[in-house]
């Protein structure tokens, strides 16, 4: 059988009330900017519902745009029958269930009635269907607590839908609803999953890179570029700004103490990612840290750190150990390009022994050798900035400026 419609549903968006319909609507420009490719297929909302009228787009493709979605709980290929006569239901229900490959030898039929108008109840439309189900099928068999299949049936105000799949979306809240913020982008594993957790809270989120030209490579930066390719495919596009890192590392290593390093580069990192933030209309700083981690993400540090902005920070992962965050990111698809072996600027002038419970006063004595307001205005003004589209990367040098 061929599915002309697919039947949306969302979790979180239900308990918005007064906001829903705000939420709904972002959630409907977030679908129709992932299905550009399919200018045939059409998106209609009613109440508490969207599906989407195929007309002849293929299912199977829009099924994967569908799933990196955030909002959508589930959704399900689906029959609409404009029709609310009974025997016209029970046909259509043989049909799609006849329909599942393989065929299975155990179902049962799950009724939702929104529309009350419609003269049998659910509980009497999962007899009615059923049993006309078993009666025209040879091996079927009802099982109510664990069948191969449910055959749902809903019936609407607009219609009545029938379907034997679901499949899970990934839930949250849409691109959009929440804010933006920074994402300070590494090569490594941990912040493209911190950004796309972020995004699943609703945030749009646009990339910061520190790039160390040419102690980092241009496969680093690269690599990079294709990871927030990757993430674009989950918020639809993204920023990202690439800053000029080199010379800040190469004076922090000549004026400051060795195990102070990391620290040091890291105030840099946020007083610039703040100065980007209000440039470009963030709220907040995201990062991948997780507590205890690595040497520069104790507590200690992270107030350290900090200490030198005064925006928000977001980190997603501060209570996960390594394994659920690579879990996460090969469940994404950033896994395997971060695992590229291409140094980023965290990786390189790694001290023999860096501080891990680095103090305040300590930091501050060694950054006063440095020109740090020039030092992170130069950088913010000389930053690169690139429009990355999913499966799509479109450089647009100083367009934000």
């Amino acid at each position: 059988m061929h599915y002309e419609h697919i039947l949306i549903r969302y979790g979180e968006l239900a308990l918005k009330k007064k906001n829903r319909g705000d939420f709904e609507k972002v959630l409907v420009k977030n679908i129709k900017k992932a299905l550009q490719a399919y200018p045939k297929a059409q998106v209609i909302r009613t109440y508490g519902r969207l599906y989407i009228a195929l007309n002849g787009e293929p299912y199977q493709e829009i099924e994967g745009k569908l799933e990196k979605i955030f909002g959508i709980h589930s959704f399900s290929p689906t029959r609409l029958l404009q029709s609310f006569n009974l025997e016209e239901i029970q046909q259509a229900a043989l049909e799609v269930i006849k329909d599942v490959d393989p065929m299975p030898r155990t179902f049962k039929v799950q009724t939702k009635r929104p529309n009350k108008q419609f003269p049998h109840r659910s509980m009497d439309m999962n007899h009615l269907v059923g049993g006309f189900i078993l009666k025209n099928t040879e091996e079927l068999k009802v099982d109510v607590h664990n069948p191969d299949v449910v055959m749902q049936v809903e019936i609407r105000q607009d219609g009545v839908f029938l379907s034997c799949k679901t499949v899970a979306g990934n839930g949250g809240l849409p691109v959009g609803t929440g804010g933006k913020a920074m994402l300070m982008l590494s090569g490594g594993i941990d912040s493209p999953v911190a950004g796309w957790m972020t995004m699943k809270r609703g945030v749009r989120i646009e990339g910061v890179h520190f790039h160390s030209y040419p102690f980092t490579s241009e496969q680093a930066k690269q690599k990079v570029i294709d990871l927030a390719g990757i993430l674009s495919e989950y918020s639809g596009s993204m920023k990202l700004h690439i800053v000029p890192f080199t010379e800040i590392q190469t004076k922090i290593r000549e004026f400051c103490p060795e195990s102070y390093t990391i620290t040091i580069m890291r105030r840099f990192m946020m007083r610039i990612s703040e100065k980007l933030a209000e440039k470009h209309g963030a709220l907040a700083i995201a990062t991948g840290e997780s507590l205890g981690q690595v040497a520069s993400q104790t507590m200690e540090s992270m107030y350290t750190i900090n200490h030198v902005i005064q925006t928000p920070m977001i980190r997603p992962l501060i209570a996960m150990d390594k394994t659920e965050i690579v879990n996460i990111s090969k469940k994404i698809g950033t896994y395997e390009t971060s695992i590229l072996p291409y140094e980023d600027c965290c990786t390189i002038f790694v001290p023999k022994s860096p501080v891990t419970r680095p103090k305040l006063e300590i930091a501050e004595k060694a950054e006063a050798k440095l020109d740090v307001e020039n030092l992170v205005n130069w950088a913010v003004e000389n930053t690169e900035s690139i429009w990355i589209e999913p499966q799509q990367i479109e450089e647009e040098f100083d367009l934000f400026n």
